[in-house]
């Protein structure tokens, strides 16, 4: 066993402390049976639960967060996976540059990415609904993901197989969805569970292109700067139990260890 030093140790335990505490008073805060954020709880309840989920505001924000998500993520994988294997196979003069071209969504500010599209596309359009500029920020956010889970994938995947089954007659297509995409599987998962999560969860990008389609996020910021109660917090375990949820499947489907285990080799 490697010996750990202990200040490491101490300061792992303060930032694990920092993040996981506050979590759990917003969990306990959600079965308040009271009108007010206490803690803890008078009495322990689940109204705020059913209140939340019958708020026609958080409930519709929540179908505009999947549907953003799950197209962002779609386009995202369908743009970045062609991307990674066209870098992790080929050699030519500014694959650099390519590269980090794909990588600058991690490096622009998001708030910045989504004035650009703001003024850009969504004024010059005269959009009534800001949904499809949204959707196309958010891909544009996915794309680094995509590129750099599966890229490390590709890293760590044997190319020999793949050239044996074209020596046996398998045609470059063939190939591909016989060989290449079964071992690809566990890095699209991955690119696909980190680009869903985040798409998700942004706030920064979609803050200005909220006009006809607010997301989930950008609902609950709203509703908090109205006033605070206990409703906010069930809205919020809610989502915390879905991103769990979501982990769980993807460690009983295809395991942490594969899913983010190349990603930093």
């Amino acid at each position: 066993m490697k010996n750990r030093h202990p200040f490491a140790l101490v300061l792992a335990v303060i930032g694990y402390t920092i993040m996981i505490v506050p979590i759990f008073f917003v969990i306990a805060i959600s079965f308040n049976a009271g009108d007010t954020l206490t803690f803890p709880p008078d009495a322990v309840s689940l109204r705020w639960f059913g209140a939340a989920l019958a708020h026609e505001r958080f409930t519709n924000a929540l179908v505009t967060s999947l549907i953003v998500a799950i197209v962002a993520t779609f386009f995202g994988l369908l743009l970045g996976v062609p991307a990674a294997l066209a870098l992790a196979r080929s050699s030519f003069r500014g694959k650099s540059a390519i590269q980090n071209v794909f990588f600058s969504p991690l490096i622009i500010p998001e708030l910045v990415l989504g004035a650009a599209l703001y003024q850009q596309l969504a004024i010059p359009l005269r959009l009534q609904n800001y949904l499809p500029v949204l959707i196309l920020g958010h891909t544009i956010l996915m794309l680094p993901y995509a590129v750099r889970v599966t890229g490390a994938s590709l890293a760590n995947m044997d190319g020999q197989a793949e050239e044996a089954a074209r020596m046996l007659g398998a045609s470059p297509v063939r190939a591909f969805f016989d060989v290449t995409l079964p071992m690809l599987r566990p890095g699209i998962f991955s690119a696909a569970l980190l680009s869903f999560i985040t798409s998700f969860n942004n706030v920064p990008l979609s803050l200005l292109l909220t006009k006809g389609s607010t997301t989930l996020p950008i609902e609950m910021l709203d509703y908090v700067s109205q006033g605070i109660d206990p409703m906010i917090a069930a809205m919020s375990t809610l989502v915390l139990a879905g991103t769990v949820v979501i982990a769980f499947i993807a460690e009983r489907t295809v395991g942490f260890a594969q899913i983010f285990g190349g990603i930093n080799k």
